[in-house]
């Protein structure tokens, strides 16, 4: 049998496809299909606030909530090697916006500002984070180019993990207990297959899983106070309430493929829910996991099978404004 012939990837320079670095470049990344390119890399689910928002005199190029942690993150970019003046404008930004994680991305990353970013790291994880990226585009033959989002310096999970054990009196039994449950669950995806795109597990009562638009997840979450457990999308925004009443005229399609589901319009929030909850489970006992891993799979599965397609097919609803 004659081997089939593979292409060989071509680097492309950022400027032929990115001239202008906040007018091509930035707003390129804050697509949300680009966006969540990031996040796949990252491990996170980044939603964008905002686009050169207003630091005092000075403007951030992105600003953005990791939904799964609902921490807000700023993110600098630069098409050229890194240097002093972009390193100070990440930290300002986010002092002024107080925002925990940082995402510088460049075309280089020099040894010094790797280091820098490793510092900050290793002394204030996990209270402050730092993500250092190199972005690369590649080709193959005259096929359009593809991005890579190549880290160079990211916070230890484990140190930080160990860190907020010995220092935070708010791990506390049920976030320790919860953090497991949410790694096992990871765990028990990768060995059985899935299409969901697992995310990084937080010392949490829930966890959250994309379904390809801003302001709208999944959720799966754990309760030891009302011993249950539950499936939920989670849909988030000032025009969550519009949302809510568009899926509900597709009910009956998407409850052919859940199930009967619990609408909750939540009329004194502004936030909306559709959850399934299944009772009287004692998350405590580790027994019963993988019964409950096996729940928290098959209805999120059915979930983003029945809700990702409506979504995506809403009108726009202004996700771009940003909430209260």
């Amino acid at each position: 049998m004659i081997p089939k012939s593979l292409g060989r990837l071509e680097p492309v320079n950022l400027r032929e496809y990115w001239q202008d670095e906040a007018r091509d470049f930035t707003n390129w990344l804050a697509e949300e299909q680009n966006l969540g390119l990031l996040s796949d890399a990252l491990g996170m689910e980044l939603e964008l606030e905002g686009v050169e928002v207003a630091v005092g005199p000075y403007k951030a190029d992105i600003v953005a909530r990791d939904v799964s942690s609902d921490i807000r993150v700023v993110i600098e970019n630069q098409l050229e090697k890194t240097n002093h003046d972009h390193l100070g404008k990440v930290l300002t930004y986010a002092s002024g916006l107080d925002a925990t994680t940082m995402i510088w991305i460049a075309k280089e990353f020099s040894e010094e500002h790797r280091r820098a970013f490793d510092f900050i790291n290793e002394q204030a994880s996990p209270n402050l984070q730092c993500y250092g990226i190199e972005i690369e585009l590649w080709r193959i033959r005259e096929s359009a180019p593809a991005p890579n989002f190549k880290i160079i310096s990211r916070p230890n999970d484990y140190t930080s993990e160990i860190k907020a054990d010995a220092t935070s009196s708010e791990l506390t039994e049920a976030n320790a207990l919860y953090l497991d449950l949410w790694n096992g669950f990871k765990q028990f995806c990768v060995e059985n297959g899935t299409f969901l795109k697992i995310r990084k597990p937080r010392p949490q009562h829930w966890f959250s899983i994309s379904v390809g638009r801003s302001k709208f997840h999944i959720s799966l979450t754990a309760s030891t106070q009302h011993r249950r457990i539950g499936c939920e999308v989670y849909i988030r925004g000032k025009n969550a309430k519009a949302a809510f009443k568009l899926l509900e005229e597709k009910k009956g399609q998407i409850e052919n493929i859940t199930g009967a589901l619990d609408w909750q319009e939540l009329p004194n929030k502004q936030n909306c829910r559709i959850v399934l909850f299944k009772h009287e489970i004692d998350v405590r006992d580790r027994n019963n996991w993988q019964d409950t891993f096996k729940w928290f799979k098959d209805n999120a599965e059915k979930f983003h099978k029945a809700f990702s397609s409506q979504i995506r097919s809403l009108p726009d609803l202004g996700e771009e404004d940003q909430e209260e």
